[in-house]
Order: structure tokens, then sequence, then C-alpha cells
């Protein structure tokens, strides 16, 4: 009471403080207050034995209590527990047995002897919470002031609860004094919060690693879409939070619903829920729930006839006996559970043996469990049984009753687990308080480098010691907790195996676990599953079929993240893995697959030898060449007669040398750009076509000096037009477009490049032509030569002569400007490879039209008409033409 009122007064006056502690010396001297007695006394059942240091436990012995009315007349009377649990009592046998293995142990936790303290919680939480508190302050009604403190002492830990509820309840007081608890069967995944549950450990894996062990078993089998069925409690509820946070999309999976199982039997609700089964396209029906609830659920499923489904059964009844029956087998068979793991403990079955009722001296046994127990295994009475209860087949126990005489369940330990769990907790404990008892003074963990001690050993000192616990049991599993009190986490999984005979097995078939190391591992072993399905093969269970390579996954609206359409990729991204959420673009140089799978490289697109357009071309352009070679032939073999003589056979020459120029000059347009090959095709292009116009331009001019020297006073014009005046107007002005060439290519030459703009699969390779200014100059220089030539040769259109050169020209000109006017905006207009073959086929056509026009009617007077090849015929001047 002084220490309360002085931390309520701590911050306080000093003299108020004083005046409060003489108040309370006063009362406290007074013989009303000599003694502080407990508020009450908890009767419970139980189960001691002395020590130097005292464990204490809480076990499940009896399934349930009754509780008088509570009228408050009088004294109210404490709950009553029955229904003898003979599994419950095993687990207290094996904390039992776990101490006095202890305590044979030279090795551990030498010259200490470990005692115990055990209650009943009889599957209440109240009376749970009455035993945890009687452990934690001792059972002694008064306490004297000023005398040591004799009787039942406080324990230094505590090994329990089996109930996850029952453990928050009471670990959340416990954790206020950092009295250590270490839990054999509590799995709830809010009892790893440090800050809630300070002292809190257990040996058994939290639910949350039981939620992962179920979702990488649904991930090994690809069951996407699995409905989940949860009990109304902390056990149940804080799975569904975890089922939907670790199976999101992240975790590959969805729920297809969530249904609460109630606690009491509704058959309204039960039918409403199997309903939802029914109609559900989900196969895989995980349950995290109790016995009680899928005995309850089963009833319904039964009546409905559910068959097809593949169970998941939470380590709550993934060993439930009353489930494993012939009636059940043809829907529950091929369950696959969580179970806690299996271990063995050498020395229990001749432990348990030794339990008999001393009915002489009331020894540490002779207490109501094991009378309870006796009468539970030997079907006898300790007491006088009432009127008629030995006739109706009933006896008196003599305690002479021999256990290795009776098939009991409470002998079995070939399947421990919950005993595995209390035998690695209460070692937990013992390791922790002999690490502790160690230390080397001055060199200790507390305050001052000081140490724990029997003297005065505190339970949050033991906390410290026991957050350190790393040790292996003899069945060779690791025992160690993390920093949320929670052990290394191993689980075995469990399959329901029907036999043609009709047994029914319940079989390892393997293990998930964790390691420091290794992380998370599953192992399964698929040869041993039982499917109880007609293919024997494991289930379908997805809301959508995989997205296969080359599709990627489109949710669909207001269903959950696992319902999904699968949508073709478009042209030029792929998806190359299953179930892809985005499908990822190809490189530049690349272009998707038919199947939208992989990226190809793209086509590349030219204009090539290879195909029609190109293989047209290239032909026109070496028949056109050939055309110009033979003319020549013709012309140097007829270099004598007139028509050749008349029309300036020099400039003929270089005229047909510049046209076969022209023709082969459209070669280079053809075949993969190549930097060479775009930096010489337009200036070859464009000095052949000077070339080939200057001589025509000469040749105009040449015409017309002529026809104005056969006038009077004309003679002297034909100074300014001889041989080397000809030579050097062509080759001058040829020289202006290869200046205008050079300047081109040096400042911005035309280069190869990859065009991806006209067409998404493919690239067009193509000459880009750097300077277009520098492009237009060379067209403009060209076209401005023709022009010039036209209006040349149209003013001598009507000169009197027969064979009229100026005609030709004119007409010869007329074509050239057309297919170059007509070659502009077409050229502008088409994209790729067809821009090249516009500017070949304006090359041909335009060196065609020269060539034919003329030298094609020369050609033909030469060969066909030779009797008009007579300077008389050519000059024909007042002579009708024959």
């Amino acid at each position: 009471t002084v220490y309360f009122f002085m931390g309520v007064f701590l911050d306080t006056d000093l003299l108020l403080l004083m005046i409060l502690f003489s108040y309370v010396s006063s009362a406290l001297s007074s013989p009303l207050y000599s003694s502080c007695r407990l508020q009450g006394q908890f009767h419970l059942n139980g189960i001691h034995k002395a020590g130097d240091v005292v464990l204490g436990g809480l076990f499940e012995m009896n399934f349930f209590s009754t509780h008088p009315d509570l009228s408050f007349t009088s004294e109210p009377q404490q709950p009553t527990c029955h229904g003898f649990d003979v599994v419950g009592f095993r687990l207290t046998q094996t904390m039992a047995f776990a101490t006095e293995e202890i305590n044979r142990n030279s090795n551990l936790l030498p010259n200490v002897t470990l005692g115990y303290s055990v209650y009943d919680n009889c599957n209440t939480l109240g009376i749970g919470f009455r035993a945890a508190l009687s452990l934690a302050s001792g059972l002694e009604e008064q306490v004297t002031l000023h005398k040591t403190c004799v009787g039942t002492p406080p324990v230094l830990g505590i090994v329990g609860d089996s109930s996850s509820t029952r453990s928050i309840a009471i670990s959340t007081v416990l954790g206020l004094y950092r009295v250590p608890m270490v839990s054999y069967f509590s799995t709830c995944s809010c009892l790893s919060d440090r800050q809630k549950f300070p002292s809190f450990f257990r040996t058994i894996p939290s639910d949350a690693f039981q939620v992962r062990a179920m979702i990488q078993i649904l991930k090994y089998f690809g069951w996407t879409w699995a409905g989940l069925l949860i009990s109304d409690d902390d056990y149940g509820l804080h799975a569904a939070r975890s089922f939907q946070t670790d199976l999101g999309p992240s975790g590959g999976g969805c729920l297809a619903y969530t249904e609460i199982l109630p606690w009491s039997h509704n058959p309204a609700e039960l039918r409403r829920i199997v309903d939802v089964m029914k109609k559900s396209t989900a196969r895989v029906v995980i349950v995290f729930a109790h016995e009680g609830h899928m005995i309850d659920l089963m009833e319904e499923v039964v009546i409905q006839n559910v068959t097809g489904l593949q169970w998941m059964a939470s380590e709550a009844w993934t060993s439930a006996s009353v489930l494993q029956t012939p009636h059940l087998m043809p829907y529950l068979g091929g369950t696959l559970g969580i179970a806690i793991r299996r271990g063995e403990i050498p020395g229990l079955r001749e432990f348990l043996l030794q339990i008999h009722p001393d009915l002489h001296h009331n020894n540490s046994y002779g207490n109501n469990m094991v009378n309870q127990f006796w009468e539970y295994t030997f079907k006898c009475r300790f007491a006088p049984p009432p009127a008629g209860w030995v006739e109706a087949g009933g006896a008196l126990c003599t305690g002479q009753e021999n256990l290795e005489n009776v098939e009991t369940e409470f002998l079995d330990i070939s399947n421990l687990r919950p005993e595995y769990n209390v035998y690695k907790a209460v070692y937990a404990l013992a390791y922790a308080l002999d690490e502790m008892l160690q230390c080397e003074p001055g060199r200790g963990p507390f305050s001052g480098h000081s140490c724990g001690n029997l003297q005065g050993l505190e339970p949050w000192q033991l906390v410290y010691y026991l957050q350190k616990v790393n040790f292996t049991t003899p069945f060779g599993d690791q025992v160690s907790f993390d920093e949320n009190g929670d052990v290394l986490p191993i689980y075995d999984i469990m399959n329901w195996l029907w036999l043609p005979d009709g047994r029914i097995k319940v079989q390892n078939v393997g293990e998930v676990k964790k390691s420091a190391f290794k992380g998370e591992e599953l192992t399964l072993d698929e040869d041993k599953i039982f499917w109880n399905f007609e293919s024997k093969e494991p289930p379908r269970s997805v809301c959508s079929e995989s997205c296969p390579p080359g599709t990627r996954m489109a949710r669909k609206k207001g269903k959950p993240e696992c319902c999904f359409d699968c949508i073709l990729c478009s042209e030029g991204k792929i998806s190359n893995s299953t179930d892809s959420m985005e499908c990822i673009s190809c490189p530049v140089d690349f272009w998707s697959s038919p199947q939208r799978d992989h990226c190809v490289p793209k086509k590349i697109d030219f204009l090539s030898y290879h195909e029609p357009l190109g293989i047209c071309l290239t032909t026109t352009s070496l028949l056109g060449t050939i055309i110009c070679a033979v003319v020549l032939g013709i012309f140097i073999f007829h270099r004598k007669t007139p028509i050749v003589r008349a029309n300036n056979s020099e400039l003929s020459f270089q005229l047909l040398f510049s046209l076969k120029l022209c023709f082969l000059c459209s070669l280079l347009f053809i075949g993969h750009p190549r930097l060479w090959t775009c930096q010489l095709r337009h200036a070859a292009f464009g000095i052949s076509f000077v070339l080939c116009v200057s001589c025509i331009l000469v040749k105009t001019m040449v015409v017309l000096a002529v026809f104005k020297a056969s006038k009077p006073g004309g003679e002297a014009s034909l100074k300014w037009f001889g041989a080397l005046q000809q030579r050097g107007t062509v080759f001058t002005l040829t020289c202006i477009q290869a200046a205008i060439c050079t300047a081109w290519l040096v400042s911005s030459s035309p280069t190869p490049h990859k065009n991806t703009q006209y067409h998404n699969d493919k690239i067009v390779y193509e000459c880009v032509v750097g300077s277009t200014v520098g492009f237009a100059v060379l067209l403009g220089y060209i076209g401005l030569l023709a022009i010039l030539s036209f209006l040349l040769a149209f003013l001598a259109r009507n000169l009197p002569d027969n064979f009229n050169e100026a005609k030709l020209i004119t007409f010869s000109m007329l074509v050239f400007c057309a297919v170059w006017v007509a070659f502009v905006p077409a050229y502008i207009s088409s994209p790729g490879k067809y821009a090249d073959a516009v500017e070949v086929f304006a090359i041909l056509a335009s060196s065609f039209g020269l060539l034919v026009a003329l030298f094609g009617p020369k050609c033909y007077i030469i060969l066909m008409r030779p009797e008009r090849n007579t300077k008389k015929a050519i000059m024909g001047r007042g002579t009708s033409k024959s």
C-alpha cells in the first residue's frame, strides 16, 4: 500500500508525502492492519511437486465446467469441472516426465531441483485465468508482514495455455510482471506482438506460418481459387486476415469466399454456407476451425451430398479421429492437413505406466486428477456408488488395476504432437535457467553487470535468457525463439488415406519448415498422397485458366484478382511467361512473333535486286544501257554518213555516253543502302543528267548559230561555237553541278537510315538526303538547263531543214520536263523503297525519252531508209519529201 501511494504521489509536494507516510505507518501499527488477506482463494484441480525452482503449467484436464447460480445472497460458489480429458492429462504427465528427466540430467541444472505446479483450466477462460493468477502470486491465504513467506511459492515460468483466447488474456496480465509463459498449443499470430505480450513464447508455430504453409501447398498444386471457412474466434479471424494478406495478388491466389462457422449448431446458417460451397467454382476448401465446427458442418455436407471437394485442414482438426469415419470418408477422403510436428520422447510410456493412485498415502499424485484418470480408464469409482450403481455394472476401484492390461489412448505414444511441444517448452525454460545460473558474477547482462541467482531470482531475468535459448531435442529438432518469441516453425503435412478395405489412415506425406539459413522449405511425397477423385490426380481449382505466353491478364470487373481474361498482346509487344500482367515492347529493331511470345528481328525492306520491282527496274536500266551502246555503235559505224555528220557527231557521241551513265546510275538506287551508295547515287545522277542536258543545250545553240550563219553577215557567230568552245561549255556546266554535289556531300551528306515510321513490323532502309536544300539545288540546276534547252529548241523548231534537229530536241525536252515535273510530288508522297523506285523510274523514263526522241528518227533513217541519208535529202530546201 505504501508503494502504491508513493507511486501515485511521486511528483507532489514533499510535505503532503510525509503526512501521507505518517498516516499509513500509524494505520499499519493498529491490530486491524497487522496482516493482509487475499480477496479469495481459488479451489483448483492440480498436481504439484516441490523443488528449488517451480515451473507452472496450465492444461485442459476436463472438458467443461458448471457454474452455480450467482444470487449474491451468500458467498459465491466456485465452478466445478467435468468430463475427464485423457489427452490433456497426458500432456500434464508429459510435463512431469520432462521435469524429472531434467532432474536426472547431471549436465542440465546440476544441483538444482525442478518442481512443478500444474492446474486444470477446464477449457474455460475464467478458470484458466484463476489458475494463472494463482501460479503467479502463490496460494497462501494470509501473508504476514515482516516475516518470511512460507507455503507454495510463485512459479518462475508457466507452460501453457492450450487456447489462443486464454493465452491472450493470461499473457496480457502476466506480461505486466514479465512472467515468462511458453505455450505449447496457442497459434494465434496476434501473440507475436511483442508490445502487447512481452514475455510470451511458444513451441508451436504461429497461425501466420500455418497460413504460409497452406499457401505453399496451394502454390505447389497450382490451386489459385479456394474457399475459406473459419471459426468465430481469435484463431479463425486472425487466420482469415493472414490469408487475405498473404494469398492476395502477390501471393498468387484468391479466396472465392470466406464464411464464418457458427459456434452453436445453426442448421439454417450451415445450409447457407454449404450452398455457397456448392455454387462456387472453387474445388479447394480450407477450414481454419475446431473439430466441433467440422462435425456440425459435415452433417449438412452429407445431407446435401457435396462431393468432389479437396479439403485442407488446419492443425486444430487434422488429427480429429471423430471425423475419420467410413461415413464421412466419401467426402473427407484425401484431406490434406497441417499437423503439429510429431516427435518421439523416449521413456515417456514407462513413466505413464507408473501413474497409480495411492489410497493410503497422500503423495503428490494422490489427488483428484489421478483419481479421475483411474476412474476413466478402468470404469470404476473411488467413492461409494449411489444406490443401484453397482447393479448397473459399475465397480469400486481397488487401486490394484494394471495399466498395461488396458488398451487406452493414454498409453498410445505413436503420435506425440502437442506432447512433444510440452516437452520442448519445459526444456526451453530449463535451458534458459541453466544459462542464467552459469553467469559469472561481474559479467552478467543486468544492471551493474550482475547475474541472477536462486535466492533473488526474478521472472523478467529468465525472459532475457529465454529469448536466447538454442538447443536440439533428442529427436533432432532445433529449438530457438525469434525476436517475437516464435519458435523456428515446422509442420507435418498429413493426408487422410481411405484404404480399399474401408480402413482409414492419416499418413505423413511431407513437411514444411523454416530454417535460419534456407528460409521456408516445402517437401512433399506426391506418390504417397491419396486423391479422393476418379482421376486419382490433384484437382484443378482456378477461377480462370492461366494465360499462356503471348497474352496478358485483364481483370474482370467486379471479380477477385484471380478471375481474369487473357488478352492477346498487341503488335510489337510480347509476354514470354505464363500469367503476365503486362506485355513488354520489343526493342526498336525487333517485332513480335505471330504468337506474341518472343521478339523476332524486323524484316529489312529496301528496293532489292531480288524482288520483282527491283528486277524490272534493273532489267530496264541494263536494257537502256545496251540500247545506248548499240546506238553508239551504229553512229560510229555510220559516222561518215550525212545524217551523223550533220548532227554534230562529237556532241552526239557525248550525249550517248551521258545517257549511258544516266541508265547506269539508276542501279545505285537498287540494293541495300550503304554510305557510299547513298553518297554516290545522287551525285552520279546529278552529274550524268547535267552532262546529258548540257550536250543538248550546246547542240541546240549550235543549231541556232548555224542557221544564223547561213544568213548574210552571220558568219561571225560560228567562231563562238567551235569544237573547243562546245567541249568547254559542256565541261563548265558539268563542273558547276559537280561543285554543287561536292558542297552538298561535305556539308550534309546523304546517309543510310533505318526508318520504322512507315511500317511497324519492318525496317525500311533508305537514304536520307541529308540537306534538302542541296538536293533541291541539284534538281533545280538540272531543271534550269532543261528549260533553257527547251526554250532554245522551241525557238528553232521551224528552221527550213528537211531534218530539223530542233524539233527533236523540243520534243525530247518536253518529255524530260514532264517526267521530272511529275516526279517531285510522286517522290515526296512515296514511302521507303517506293521513293527510290519513283526516282529510278523518273531516271529511266527521262533517259528513254531523250534516247528515243533524239536518236530514234536518225537510227530509223540510217537503218531503214538509207536513201534519205544524203546531203540533198537532209538539206531538202524546196524539194518535196518523197
